[in-house]
């Protein structure tokens, strides 16, 4: 059952990811809003890479993908962005191919497994197939925050996933009232 739960929640981080690229142009899924670059496209892309790396790699599974961003001498954070000749679609394909692969790995070993992670600093380098579920489903969930706060950023969209917005206000003059709100009370703990 564990292991089911666990793999429930990562598909429902996953899930939440992609459905931040519903409805944006090329510009606005690729468009960094930070001052570290972060965009929809480029989550999704490393999220890939994170699936590939940890399901894979780390299990002696390494993707039959070809991961260019992965080569020696390539940009260290070239799995963060998508270059004009990377597809949504495919970037969208990619991460699913890596669901799948994960899937292979999740259901042939068990979750006391170990593996390698070869980046990991070599006293946690052997972790379980529980922890690098762990440790991705948590990964995952925190990217997909990022994703809504993006999002947010482009075009005013908030919420948990299609159907189920997780969000106690709604509305645009809901968020304007609250959001003035929240601005008159940060001006007052400034001034105190």
């Amino acid at each position: 059952m564990m292991k089911a739960d666990l793999r429930a929640s990562l598909q429902t981080a996953r899930e939440a990811v992609l459905w931040k690229l519903d409805g944006l142009s090329e510009y606005d899924a690729r468009r960094p809003l930070t001052l570290t670059g972060t965009n929809l496209l480029g989550l999704v892309k490393h999220l890939a890479s994170v699936e590939f790396g940890y399901f894979g790699l780390t299990f002696a599974r390494p993707p039959e993908e070809d991961l260019p961003w992965w080569a020696d001498g390539a940009d260290p954070s070239g799995d963060m962005w998508a270059t004009p000749e990377e597809a949504r679609e495919d970037i969208v394909a990619l991460y699913r191919r890596a669901w799948a692969w994960a899937e292979t790995t999740i259901q042939t070993r068990g979750l006391a497994d170990r593996g390698r992670v070869p980046w990991w600093p070599e006293e946690r380098a052997e972790p379980t197939l529980h922890h690098v579920l762990v440790h991705v489903t948590s990964e995952t969930h925190r990217h997909a925050g990022h994703a809504d706060i993006v999002r947010e950023l482009i075009d005013g969209s908030a919420g948990y996933r299609e159907g189920n917005d997780n969000l106690a206000i709604s509305g645009a003059a809901g968020w304007a009232q609250h959001r003035d709100k929240l601005e008159r009370v940060a001006k007052q703990a400034g001034l105190m």
